[in-house]
């Protein structure tokens, strides 16, 4: 009875279909990240190939062959780490290459161009600090108690040589007395205003002395030629007596009245003057290749 009730009872049979992507598994997943570290390490290879001269390819492939041997190859340094461990050399890479002009073979026409740019970039700076030393100077005369009573006789402007200063003969006011390379005691005080300026900057300087065209009565030989460059040597001493170093003095000459300040008025004061010349290095150059016959 009992057997009959339980050959009656139903068998049910659960089926667990499987899902198609579990065939897979997760094993594809590590073989990508094998081939992305593979072609990584390729690509690096690569790099380190393209900016490795030919003699650190070389050392490179004499370690792989020879471990051992490669170490103490002739130009190789020595491992860091020694036997069983890897090469410690460094591998010095090639710097990259300045290109100028974006072009690599630059011509020596360009060579030339790029120095004259250089060259008229420079003079412009120069011609820049200039003029600040003009305002500068300038200023000074104009607010300084120094230069209070001989404003009217200190000319400054640019030439192509350089910043010049004119301090000039007034009537009633020589700078030197007639026919005498003595200085006046304000003269000097002028000067020495100058030079607090002129010490402060690197350029040489160029003093010019000059007369007016009075006949200079000669006494053995000495005139207007000779007392203007002595007038000139004047002006220079005071101004070394005042921080102006001497190796900055680039010349000093005396001009008598070949170069009248007042073409018109060849006998007026004006004409009568020291000039100093804050020159440019172009012109303290041509200075220098003129007394050593350079061309």
């Amino acid at each position: 009875m009992n057997d009959v009730k339980e050959s009656a009872r139903p068998i049910i049979i659960k089926r667990i279909k499987k899902k198609a992507h579990d065939f897979h598994g997760g094993s594809w997943k590590v073989a990508f990240a094998d081939f992305a570290t593979a072609m990584m390490a390729f690509f690096l290879l690569l790099w380190l190939m393209g900016n490795t001269s030919e003699a650190e390819r070389d050392a490179i492939s004499g370690y792989f062959n020879d471990p051992a041997g490669a170490a103490n190859q002739a130009g190789a340094t020595p491992s860091i780490i020694g036997e069983g461990g890897a090469d410690a050399a460094v591998i010095e890479l090639e710097a990259p290459k300045v290109v100028l002009n974006d072009t690599e073979n630059s011509t020596e026409d360009n060579i030339e161009l790029n120095e004259k740019e250089i060259a008229s970039l420079a003079e412009q700076q120069e011609l820049l600090e200039l003029e600040r030393l003009k305002d500068e100077l300038q200023e000074l005369v104009a607010t300084s108690d120094v230069f209070k009573d001989f404003k009217e006789q200190v000319y400054i402007d640019i030439t192509p040589s350089g910043l010049r200063i004119q301090i000039v003969d007034k009537d009633k006011r020589p700078m030197f007395d007639s026919a005498s390379a003595e200085l006046k005691y304000y003269s000097k005080t002028i000067l020495k205003g100058l030079a607090s300026v002129l010490r402060q900057v690197p350029n040489k300087l160029s003093i010019t002395g000059h007369t007016d065209a009075t006949p200079f009565t000669e006494i053995d030989g000495y005139g207007n030629w000779e007392l203007s460059a002595d007038r000139a040597n004047a002006a220079r001493r005071v101004l070394n007596a005042n921080g102006v170093s001497e190796s900055k003095i680039a010349r000093v000459e005396g001009f008598s009245s070949s170069i009248l300040f007042r073409k018109e008025q060849p006998y007026a004061p004006i004409n009568r003057r020291i000039a100093i010349i804050v020159l440019k290095q172009s012109a303290a150059e041509e200075i220098e290749d003129q007394v050593l016959g350079v061309k």
